[in-house]
This record gives C-alpha cells, sequence and structure tokens, in this order.
C-alpha cells in the first residue's frame, strides 16, 4: 500500500491522558543508567523518592501515543521507521507527579525520493488536565527510511537547518555508560517497540541487535548536561534539541562532548568505543 499523505496530512492523533506519580519518575531514571552507583547523592535524588526531584527530559514520555503510524492504512513500513530528530521546551517545572494531557499531530511531510525515504514532522503538547497550563512543546523527526518515492512534496516550506557545533575543542567532555539491560529498562516507560527488546524484530530492521531507544540516548546525553553544566539542578534546563545520527547499542558507554556561549550549550554525542557520533547539533538552554 503507498504511503497515504493526505491521511497523514489531516488526521489528528487522540489526546492521551497520562497520571503518573513517583514510581514512574524512578522508572524512567533508572531506564537512563541513574543510580549505577547507589550511594551518589547527586544521582540519586531522581532513583529515590526522599526528596525526589524529576528529570527535565521526562515529559518525552508524557502523554505518548505509541506506534500510531504503525496504522496501515497510511502505508507506512514501520519496521523501518526510526528517530530522525528531536526537540523539548519546557514551560514549566517539571514535576514528580501529575495528570497531564498529551495533543500530537503532523506538522509535515517530506519525500526524500525513491530510495531515500521519507520524513515525517510531527509535535506534541503536553498540558496539565486540571487547568489547561501549556506544560512542554515537544517536536520530532521519524525518518522512514523504506517509504520514499510517493510522489509527495520534496521539501518543507520552513527548512529548519540544524544547529551548529563551534569549531572549537569542546570546553568539557563527560562520558557515561549504559547497562545491557538498559533498553529493557527503558522501554518500561512507555516506549515498547520491539526494536529495542526483540533480536528477530531488529535483525529484520537491519541490525545486529537491539539498539538503545533514541530518547534514551538523548536522556543520557541530558545527564551529561545536568552533570557537566547544570550542577544537577534540573531547573536550570529549560529545552534541548537534537539529531539522531547513529544508534547505540545497549552497554556502550556514551560520550557528551559539551560547549558553552552564555546561556546557550551545545553538544554532540559518540559512542566511546566505536568513536561513532549518535547525536549530533545539539543544543539546550540553560537558565
Amino acid at each position: 500500500m503507498p504511503v497515504n499523505l493526505e491521511k497523514l496530512l489531516t488526521h489528528e492523533v487522540a489526546p492521551v491522558e497520562h497520571s503518573y506519580g513517583p514510581k514512574d519518575v524512578i522508572l524512567y531514571a533508572l531506564g537512563l543508567g541513574f543510580g549505577q552507583n547507589p550511594t551518589d547523592q547527586n544521582e540519586l535524588q531522581f532513583a529515590y523518592e526522599k526528596n525526589l526531584k524529576a528529570l527535565p527530559t521526562w515529559p518525552l514520555m508524557q502523554g505518548y501515543a505509541p506506534y500510531w503510524l504503525r496504522d496501515g492504512n497510511y502505508g507506512l513500513t514501520f519496521s523501518h521507521a526510526v528517530h530522525g530528530e528531536q526537540g523539548l521546551i519546557l514551560h514549566a517545572p517539571v514535576m514528580t507527579e501529575g495528570h497531564v494531557v498529551g495533543q500530537e499531530r503532523v506538522v509535515d511531510v517530506v519525500d526524500k525520493g525513491e530510495g531515500r525515504g521519507a520524513l515525517i514532522y510531527s509535535e506534541r503538547t503536553i498540558t496539565d488536565k486540571a487547568d489547561g497550563r501549556l506544560l512542554a512543546t515537544l517536536s520530532q523527526t521519524t525518518f522512514c527510511r523504506a517509504d520514499g518515492g510517493f510522489g509527495g512534496p520534496s521539501e518543507r516550506q520552513r527548512p529548519a537547518p540544524p544547529h551548529a557545533l563551534p569549531e572549537r575543542a569542546p570546553d568539557v567532555t563527560c562520558d557515561l555508560p549504559t547497562r545491557p539491560e538498559m533498553a529493557l529498562i527503558y522501554r518500561l516507560s512507555g516506549d515498547i517497540n520491539p526494536l529495542h527488546a526483540d533480536p528477530e524484530f531488529a535483525r529484520t530492521a537491519g541490525y545486529p541487535r537491539p539498539i538503545l531507544h533514541g530518547l534514551a540516548t538523548m536522556g543520557v546525553a541530558g545527564h551529561a548536561l545536568l552533570k557537566s553544566v547544570c550542577g544537577y539542578d534540573p531547573a536550570r534546563l529549560s529545552a534541548m534539541s537534537v539529531r539522531f545520527s547513529a544508534p547505540v547499542f545497549p552497554g556502550e558507554t556514551i560520550r557528551t562532548e559539551i560547549w558553552r556561549d552564555g546561556g546557550v550549550v551545545s553538544f554532540r554525542a559518540r559512542v566511546k568505543e566505536r568513536d561513532v557520533v549518535a547525536i549530533n547539533n545539539g543544543r539546550a538552554e540553560i537558565l
């Protein structure tokens, strides 16, 4: 079935209500590798209910409508769809419990051509269920590797160039290990895509074994920013955007290279063992 461009552009995903509490916040932190040193008080504040704080990247998993693109009516090859870009803007402090509503919509679709895939740009807002306050805005690019050449538009009307990294050497470098079972823990926070758990599914998608979630890699980079430039104060990280460039396999070390220029922080994350850039063109805003 060919890609149904009209359905993609006009279909609005149903709102998703999401109630969460301290256990959910802790599970998310554990899924990012927090607590590997259980006596580290900086990490423990995100992984233990005493004086608990929520990570600023936690809204990435709030109000999440998993796999709506898997609907056969869209005509997409879901097994070959990967996360291309992700943005996060926080409009309010991230709480350790709440009842929120996620509303997702498709913003644009780009046909890169036969054999080159397609890009789906979407946006999700997170609002407070009680008073409708906007808490976070998330932007996402999905790269559908097997779905180009369906005759859709070949470029966006308002192209946004990737954030340019400084040409100087990084100001700070932070190495954080991932654990072999990390993807199996992280998926319990909402993203249960079999690509991150099922070896056979991963091979079908072209990978030798399950890969780490892109948002988990982003979360680890967020941890590096918290540690290196925020003094582990989650309220200081107000926005973050990344471009995913290569997969990470659970068990590898993520090295985040960081540049500080006032309130704007540039960063990229590479796999230390393979010297492969996993996240590029990273940009964060620090208060």
